[in-house]
Parts: structure tokens; sequence; C-alpha cells
């Protein structure tokens, strides 16, 4: 209520009180004496006119006040709807424009939009689902927000392009923290004169100073053959539009002198902690490394993507990181009550063989150890037909009882994965906190054991039992094996070379030969990877159904029936013998009703890229992946799809 309304309101409260007082009096004089009750009356019919007055008038200016406050309010809400920079439409049941306020007029640059049909006049609408209260368009060059009352068939049209912008520019000003790391720096520069050293590390540093200035990065070495890069969100977005061109540089310049120098770089970015961030830049090269190196890690918040990789892990020649492993594993070994040795699901001869190589170190140890195989495949079903007639066989025990012998001071030894979903037992992992994990694949970018307390990952190596084997040279001056054993990581490094025509190097060489001195017959490694004359003419069935795009062979097996791991690698080999086929990829069923995808190349074709895009992983020339819950066909379709957007590891 206005003051002169309330003024006047409290007065003619005050006017009845007085008037109720002379009625008092009045009555009391009149007990008194007539004359002064007559004077008491006439003074209350004054004081009954006054407010009878007052009232009147009270009630007048209240109906003015609030005729001219309705017509105020009227006023300010026309001006409100018809001027506020806020567009708001009311549609009919038709969904067509029955009104709008003229700021829609200025958004459309459109007078005449009674009648039209609202997704004719805002297509991005369109995209909204049935339900939504609120989207978020771009029209014209602007965004808006749109609030959606759909009971009253209204809608909002609030313009948020300066904030967006706003928001956009301090996303891209957000620090972003990177790694620059020169893979095998050391090993490459042994041999080198100091005058060609120096030459190799100046055209390097000089590469990668000039990339940092191009791109306004701030670059500081702290390290021989490492840099810290600071930058900001803008910037990573033009390093990824490049695909991080830096690595091929380096790797052009390096390769014409034959030297194999290549870069990783490990980037943090999405937090607002710099500790955060250089804790992800660490861990992000920590996994382009284990992946073999020559790419970038990009982990922003939780998300990791890789750059490059189109290169083999460089082999190193010093072995004395096999040594220290060597050692840290047996001082493990000697600390715990029992070893349990664990590979993946649908082992192959890689997994058996490292297996049975690592409880010959556990042996070696004077320790008790024992090997998880819960059932056997066709891959190794000969290898274990020889140990059922060999004492190792009382060292094979299946998950079940390796669950009711693990305690916390168990060390449970991981082989030939690294990947919890994969391994036959993935309990175990959660059972002790003492895990030692040795594999060859490159590093997963979606799955890792968490916390092992020793990790031998080393992607240069042919296999899991070239590893094993260079850690038992090793274990004992005085080693003995069996011929059983030594057989079975020849046959495991066999096995993944292909006979050692793929991924070898010289150490996987001298593997093999310290295995021979020890007893490794090659005649019954043939004898363990003879073929089944039926599972030839099932792998000849398997190949008929095969396409050709751009040098790729894509094979797949018949829905209805299923085919062996081993089978399905086999077919991929032979795809790739084949003249004019660069990589090849077959799709089958497996027995356990998994779809299964085993991919090959000859070196040029990165189909560890392919194979992560499907969940999977693996080498640049060898991986595979396995897919639930789905058929043949699909997955073949999700395949050429990962091939267009990723055509040998070269993504568009």
């Amino acid at each position: 209520m206005p003051k002169f309304l309330s003024k006047r309101w409290y007065g003619l409260h005050l006017i009845l009180a007085f008037a109720y007082g002379l009625v008092a009096a009045g009555l009391l004089a009149f007990y008194v004496h007539w004359s002064l009750g007559l004077l008491g009356l006439l003074v209350l019919i004054a004081a009954v006119f006054f407010t009878i007055r007052n009232y009147n008038a009270t009630v007048r200016e209240m109906e003015s006040f609030i005729r001219t406050l309705t017509h105020r309010i009227k006023k300010a809400s026309d001006e409100v709807v018809n001027e506020m920079p806020i567009g708001i439409v009311l549609l009919n049941e038709d969904k067509l424009i029955a009104w709008h306020n003229p700021y829609i007029q200025q958004i459309t640059q459109n007078n005449e939009l009674i009648g039209e049909n609202l997704l004719d006049v805002f297509p991005p609408l369109s995209e909204a689902k049935e339900g939504d209260k609120k989207a978020e368009i771009t029209y014209r060059s602007r965004v808006y927000s749109v609030l959606i009352r759909p009971e009253e068939r209204l809608l909002y049209f609030t313009d948020i392009t300066d904030y967006k912008e706003l928001q956009m520019h301090y996303n891209e000003e957000k620090l972003v923290i990177g790694i620059v790391h020169m893979d095998n720096l050391d090993e490459v520069a042994q041999g080198m004169d100091e005058q060609t050293r120096s030459m190799l590390l100046t055209n390097v540093t000089g590469l990668i100073t000039k990339w940092a200035n191009k791109n306004e990065i701030y670059l500081k070495r702290f390290a021989s053959d490492k840099f810290l890069a600071v930058f900001d969100q803008a910037t990573l977005h033009q390093l990824e539009e490049t695909r991080f061109a830096i690595l091929d540089e380096v790797r052009e310049m390096t390769g014409k002198n034959k030297v194999p120098l290549t870069l990783s770089i490990g980037v943090g970015a999405g937090k607002d902690l710099f500790t955060e961030l250089g804790e992800m830049a660490q861990s992000s090269l920590d996994v382009a490394l284990g992946r073999g190196g020559d790419q970038a890690a990009i982990k922003y918040k939780d998300k990791l993507t890789f750059y490059g990789g189109k290169s083999n892990a460089v082999e190193k020649r010093n072995r004395v990181r096999a040594r220290v492993i060597s050692h840290a594993l047996s001082d493990l070994m000697l600390e715990s009550d029992h070893i349990l040795i664990v590979g993946h699901k649908m082992p192959d001869m890689d997994a058996i063989g490292a297996a049975i190589g690592v409880l010959k170190a556990v042996h070696a140890n004077e320790k008790d150890g024992y090997i998880l195989l819960d059932e056997s495949n066709p891959s190794i079903e000969r290898l274990m037909q020889e140990v059922e007639e060999n004492e190792l066989h009382d060292y094979f025990i299946t998950s079940e009882q390796a669950m009711q012998m693990v305690t916390r001071r168990t060390l449970v030894i991981v082989v030939d994965t690294h990947r919890p979903s994969m391994v036959i037992e993935p309990r175990l992992l959660s059972a002790t906190s003492k895990i030692v994990l040795i594999d060859h694949h490159r590093r997963s970018a979606d799955e890792f054991i968490a916390d092992p307390v020793l990790i031998y990952l080393e992607p240069y190596a042919s296999s899991t039992s070239e590893l094993v084997t260079e850690l038992l040279q090793y274990q004992n001056d005085k080693l003995t094996m069996s011929t059983l054993e030594a057989t079975s990581l020849l046959a495991g490094i066999v096995v993944d070379t292909k006979s050692f025509a793929f991924r070898t190097g010289s150490r996987t060489f001298e593997a093999a030969s310290f295995l021979r001195r020890k007893g490794a017959d090659p005649n019954l490694v043939q004898i363990l990877l003879k073929e089944d004359l039926n599972q030839y003419v099932r792998r000849s069935e398997i190949l008929q159904n095969t396409e050709i795009i751009n040098h790729t062979a894509i094979a797949k097996g018949k829905e209805g029936e299923t085919y062996g791991q081993l089978l399905i690698a086999q077919a991929a080999d032979t795809l790739l013998t084949m003249s004019g086929i660069e990589a090849s990829f077959v799709v089958c069923r497996r027995p356990d009703d998994m779809v299964s995808v085993s991919a090959r190349s000859l070196g040029d074709f990165n189909v560890q890229v392919i194979m992560e895009q499907l969940g999977g992983g693996g080498h640049l020339n060898n991986a595979a992946t396995q897919i639930k819950n789905t058929t043949v066909e699909q997955v073949v379709i999700q395949l050429k799809e990962a091939l267009e957007t990723c055509q040998g590891g070269k993504q568009k």
C-alpha cells in the first residue's frame, strides 16, 4: 500500500478509536448531567461525520490507485513481452505458430510467421527428442537456449552466444602439460662417436624446438631425453588436427640416417590442478611407451586418445632391465608363501610356454608354484598331451583350486596379457596385493591390471616366451631344464614369430639359442604344431568366403558354425601369404559364443589400431578382439566402418 494511503488509513483508525472513546464518555456524561451528555453527543456526531468523509476519500483514492497500478502493470507486461530480448512462440494443436513476440521476428528476420510450421522456421529443433524440456540450437550463426513448455505449447528462446563464446575461450585457455620423450636414445647412441651423437641430438632437438615455437609451446629440457611442454587447449586442438606431425618429421629425419630414433609424447588436459595435469602427462607417456613408443597419448579427463604408433617398437639391445627384473622377481618369490601363474583365457602356445618357463624360475628359487588352466583347447592340445605324461602335470590346477589356495602372501604372476578381463581367473587379482605382470603386447588404452608390484612389459619382444627365457638366464648359473620345458618356451616363440618370420630381433635368436642349449627339441616343436587334416579343410572353407578391399582381405566363417581360436588365427596367417594382400581379417564365432576377429599385416598396415576400435588390441601387425552378443555379419560391418575411419592406422 502507498505511504499516503497508509497514513490516511491509520488516521481513519485513530478517528474511529476517538469516536469509540467519545461514546463511552457521552454515556458517562448523561449519567452525571444531561447538558454534559448533550455536548458529548454533538461532538460524537461531528466525529462520525468526519469519519465517514475521510473513509469515502480513502476509498476513492484507493480505487484511483488500483486503476493506475493496473494500467501500469498491463503496460509493463506488454513492453516486457514485446521488447525483452527473449523470444516467445505460442503453438496451436498442429504445432503451427499461433503467436510470437517481436523478438522472434528479429531472430528469424521474417515478419510473416503466423501459421508456419515450427520445424520449418527452426529446423535445428527437429533434433530435440520427444519430451525434452530444454534444447540448445544453432540458428543463423547464433546459439539459443530453448525452454520448452509442452503443456502450454510455449517455447522461450534465449540468445546464449556470448556465454558460449566466453566458455569456449575459457576452455581453450586452460593449461595443458606434456612430456616429450626421445625413445631409445641411449640404445641408439651406443657405438656413435661424440660428434655423430651431438649432431643427432642437435638435429632432433632443433626439429622439436622449431615445432614448439611454431605452435607457441613453452619447451624446457629437464633430462637428456625428455622435454617439458606447456601450452593451452587451443594449441592441443591444433596439434590433434595435424595428428602430431612432429612424430612423422622426427621418424623421417632419423630414418634417412638409418637411426631408429622416434618420439613419444604424453599429454594431460582437462583438469584444473597443475599437479593432476603433471601426473596425467606422465601416465600418458607411460602408456605410449608401453604401446611401443613413436606415438602421442593424450589423456583428457578420463579419456585416452592416441596418434601415431606407425612403427614397430625398437628392440633394446641392452639387457640391464632384464637382469634387474629377474633379480627383483626372485626376491618377490622368496618373500611369498607360494606362487600362482595365470595366463589369458583360451591360452595359446606362448601363454602356456611362458607359464612353464616362470614355473621353472619358481622351482629354481625352491618355492612352490602352480599354473592355472581350466581346460585345454586345440592350439595347445598336443602340448598338454605331452604334459600329461610328464611330471609337469602335477603343477597344473584349476581356478577353483587356486582361489582356495590364494592368500595375501601369495604371489600371482600374470603372463601374456595385461588386461584384467582377459585373465583366466580375474578374482585372483583382488585376492592378493602381490601381482607381477610379464607381457609383450602393446598396452591397452582402456584396461590395465591395477597396481602390480613388478611390470615387465616390452612391446619390442617377439613373445612372452622370449621375455621369460631372458629372465631365466639370470636366475641361476646352474639352471637345468627338461626337454619339454625348453621346448615349450621355444614353441611359444616359434608360434608368435610365425617360425621367425615376424617381429624377430637379435634377442629372439639369442633366446632360441639359449633354449636349444638347454635341450629344446626342434622336431618336438614341429610335432606340437602339427595341423589336423580336418582343421585344414575347415580353414579352407573360411578362406572361400573372402572379400578383398584395397589390398585388405576380410574372411568370415558361417554364422551357424563355431571355430577354434587357433583355426581363426591360422586362417588370418594364410591370407597374408597371398599375393597382393597387405592385411587380413578373419571373423568367426568361437565355441564360447563370442565372435572373434584375428588381424594380421605385413607391417605397413597397423591392425592394432583397427582392433582397438572394436575393443581389442595387440601389435602393429598381429592383433585380435572378441565381441559378445552379436553376429558375424554385424562384426564384419563394424570392421569395415573401422577400416573406413582408420585405414592402415592412419585415421582420417
